[in-house]
């Protein structure tokens, strides 16, 4: 089949290039021209794991394609995805104008039957507005569907070849048997194809995330209360994971959640309830718990120096907001960063996939370490903030060797307690004894 694809993100490019490897021929459209240049060359702009060797492979075999001009892929394709940037307001609103915008230009630009599929993670009534926008520029039958992703950054790949399910929101049986033949490859395997209403499909998606959020929550408000009891959150979290109605993942304590999904679907499906008169009450508390767990253990590396951040140098190890991906949207690791900076202290930061990232934002205000060891020279502390596996199992001999004081402050519990302890650090995490 022929699909276009509108948009070239984590979630527009993934999706077009697994698409592509089931046998499709994929027309992946994107506004910047020296974006889509790149991918031409076989450039993969974003990091994902395995995406890039599956990426050069279909464009090598003619069913991977690049282009600025829509109307020429919307010619070619039956199928248009739109996998187009939802950013919150200030208000916490999902922004659709870019969404609206391209539902437009397709309405104007269709000279036959297409079925339009949302992507996008957009709030309940969407689809009726994409509908009535390109219905406002055109006569010709179509059809618009929900299709919400559920792809985790860093296994997207892995997530899009092996989907746990695909939910289809649609109201007519010509597309819902049109996104049948297109998922057939999956759900042959036994992945279940669950069609609904467009409304509950695009709630679906807001739901599945909020709830995930409020499970780290949760478990990160579980943590700091592990500390004043003594109790130890790792235990808790094996005790509790173990109840099959609950489960191991997103038990994980740590310094809050991020990324480009979690943040604005909470604050999106929050301003959602508001304009229904509704007050989601936990979502709300949620949110406001993740901000404050984001930096807590600031005003620990502050006590561990008696107040006094000023002229005090802080390794940073990890910039992404997670492991395996280049995303610093909403990461934790630019909170700490940025109070540390006004208390005075100097940062130094290792991240070999985000750095570029964050060298765009913060530029020269920190400096950038060459590897996780050089970043510790001359340290009065360090502070992880990512969970890369390289931080796994470090040479504390060298780590002492380097820094000025024996301290690690560890936002992502990387370390048994008994390592820093042998050791000699002071160590300090989420939810459990503080070793000194």
């Amino acid at each position: 089949m022929n699909i276009t694809i509108v948009g070239t993100g984590y979630v527009g490019l993934v999706t077009g290039t697994t698409l592509a490897e089931m046998g499709n021929s994929v027309y992946c459209v994107d506004i910047d021209e020296k974006k889509v240049e790149g991918m031409k060359q076989g450039i993969v702009p974003i990091y994902e794991p395995n995406l890039e060797e599956m990426f050069l492979r279909n464009i090598q075999a003619n069913r991977l394609f690049f282009t600025t001009n829509l109307k020429e892929a919307l010619d070619k394709s039956e199928v248009i995805y739109l996998a187009l940037p939802t950013p919150p307001g200030e208000d916490g609103s999902a922004d659709l104008s870019y969404v609206l915008k391209v539902a437009g230009d397709i309405g104007a630009m269709m000279t036959e039957y297409k079925v339009v599929v949302n992507k996008s993670t957009v709030p309940v009534g969407t689809a009726d507005k994409v509908r009535e926008t390109i219905a406002a520029k055109t006569d010709i039958p179509f059809d618009v569907v929900s299709n919400p992703e559920f792809l985790r950054e860093g296994f997207a790949v892995e997530d899009s070849m092996n989907p746990a399910r695909v939910v289809v929101g649609a109201s007519s049986q010509k597309a819902r048997d049109i996104m049948a033949d297109i998922y057939q490859p999956f759900t042959n395997t036994g992945v279940p194809i669950i069609f609904m209403d467009e409304k509950s499909s695009e709630l679906t998606k807001y739901a599945a995330n909020s709830f995930l959020a409020v499970k780290i929550t949760f478990m990160n408000e579980i943590a700091n209360y592990c500390e004043k009891v003594g109790a130890d959150v790792d235990k808790v979290r094996l005790g509790m994971g173990s109840d099959d109605r609950i489960g191991h993942r997103f038990l994980f304590p740590g310094i809050g959640y991020g990324g480009s999904c979690f943040p604005k679907d909470v604050k999106a499906l929050i301003k959602s309830g508001k304009q229904e008169d509704f007050n989601f009450k936990i979502l709300e508390a949620t949110e406001s718990v993740n901000q404050q767990q984001k930096v807590i253990l600031v005003s620990e590396i502050e006590k561990y120096f008696d107040g006094i951040l000023t002229g005090k140098k802080i390794a940073v190890w990890g910039l992404a907001f997670k492991a395996n991906t280049d995303d610093i949207r909403e990461a934790s690791s630019l909170d700490n960063i940025k109070i540390l900076l006004e208390k005075g202290a100097e940062i130094v930061a290792y991240d070999a996939i985000a750095e570029e990232n964050v060298r765009k934002i913060l530029g020269d205000k920190i400096s950038y370490a060459k590897d996780m060891y050089s970043a510790l020279d001359g340290a009065d502390c360090l502070f992880i903030a990512t969970e890369w596996p390289e931080f796994k199992n470090p040479n504390f001999k060298m780590m002492a060797e380097r820094m000025n004081h024996r301290a690690i402050f560890d936002g992502r519990n990387m370390f048994p307690l008994e390592l820093p302890e042998s050791n000699g650090f002071f160590y300090k995490s989420i939810g459990r004894r503080t070793v000194k």
